[in-house]
């Protein structure tokens, strides 16, 4: 009776069951997977809730592409980072999952293929998915840094791939594209007609600077390419619902993709007025939030550090975003460390295979999460490392 995009298997792993049972029994969990900004104790200026009282959100007025003020707004935002982005080439969206659905719909028919790095967030297999569109995965590999395997992207494309889809800076590795990574996957996707897709909702969120990162993929020009990110992030504010895509590359590519987006976007006009009309506060009162949010992690990095010295882990090294991967011995499965940690300590952290690292064992550690859970929470790992 249901569509076959529907293949997963929806019950719950052992982890989440168990965090069922201690939240019915009352325990007190310190959860240290926290990505909710919402919920992580921060500060919101008062003029977040103040942007939304605006006579002209009543005023519906379709535009495919977005109202020209808020795409402006986005405009200004990429401008405030050194970056020039014209307005005519922002095409708004309700959110990046949605970004990614519309890139899905406009470049690949069904069974086509799409490269998404590994390790990832887990959410590329359910996106394409539902547009009747294949995962491919290239590696990301690991010596005491992270970074893009080029040759097993170039091993990994097929005659059905459609596009590469890079993460800048991944999740949860925190890693971000290098500027010769950048120009040998601009001239794969160059030559083998592919376009180049670039998430980049944590952009903004680097622990220092590095002279070998790339900037945005929205200056790209070698290729058709797609830069994406959101309120969500860049503000805190997952529940308002505006993200975009910037779109780069050859004149007329870039011409011809940008108007067969508009027909998706005026074929679901998802994105709301109000939160257009506001978008240009919300993106002003949100830099005090993110100042918050990079203030916060980079002390919630030292202490992680500070309280692993010396233990069985190590903090793979990490460049940007909300995460940390903290590498454990193998005497145990990921899932048997999370399970013992969870049972014996209260403790909520991610596993690896939650975000398909190729082998084992990590737990992925979120930097996000209120201070005083956090301070706790990694002093109890450590006491559980201790006893392993």
């Amino acid at each position: 009776m249901f569509s076959s995009r529907f293949h997963w298997d929806f019950h719950q792993n052992r982890l989440t069951q168990m965090l069922a049972e201690k939240r019915r029994a009352g325990s007190p969990i310190l959860d240290l997977t926290e990505s909710n900004p919402t919920h992580a104790g921060l500060a919101y200026p008062p003029e977040t809730m103040r942007a939304f009282d605006n006579p002209r959100a009543l005023d519906y007025q379709p535009a495919p592409a977005g109202a020209q003020e808020a795409r402006e707004a986005v405009a200004a935002y990429y401008k405030s980072g050194g970056h020039e982005v014209d307005a005519s080439r922002i095409l708004l969206t309700a959110s990046t999952s949605e970004a990614y659905a519309y890139l899905f719909k406009l470049l690949a028919n069904p069974g086509d293929n799409v490269l998404v790095p590994r390790p990832s967030y887990p959410l590329f297999d359910y996106l394409a998915a539902m547009d009747s569109v294949e995962v491919r995965q290239y590696p990301l590999a690991y010596h005491g840094a992270w970074t893009i395997d080029i040759e097993g992207v170039a091993a990994a494309i097929t005659n059905r791939t459609r596009a590469i889809v890079v993460v800048h800076p991944n999740n949860p590795t925190g890693s971000y594209v290098k500027r010769a990574e950048l120009d040998a996957l601009v001239r794969l996707c160059a030559e083998r007609e592919l376009a180049l897709i670039s998430d980049e909702v944590f952009y903004d969120y680097g622990f220092a600077p590095d002279p070998h990162r790339a900037g945005t993929l929205a200056g790209v020009t070698g290729c058709l390419a797609f830069a994406m990110s959101g309120l969500s992030k860049i503000a805190g504010l997952p529940q308002m619902k505006l993200g975009w895509i910037a779109v780069s590359g050859p004149a007329d590519l870039r011409a011809e993709a940008f108007e067969k987006l508009e027909w998706i976007a005026d074929t679901y006009l998802s994105v709301s007025t109000p939160v257009q009309c506001a978008a240009e506060a919300l993106l002003r009162a949100g830099e005090q939030v993110q100042m918050q949010i990079r203030e916060r992690c980079a002390t919630h990095l030292s202490q992680a550090r500070e309280a692993l010295t010396g233990s069985c882990a190590n903090i793979l090294a990490v460049e940007g975003g909300w995460y940390i991967t903290v590498q454990v011995p193998r005497v145990r499965s990921e899932e048997e460390w999370t399970l013992e940690l969870l049972a014996r300590e209260n403790v909520l952290v991610q596993p690896g295979f939650f975000y398909d690292f190729a082998s084992e064992a990590y737990l992925v550690v979120s930097l996000l999460t209120a201070p005083e859970v956090f301070r706790e929470g990694i002093a109890r790992l450590r006491r559980q490392l201790d006893g392993a």
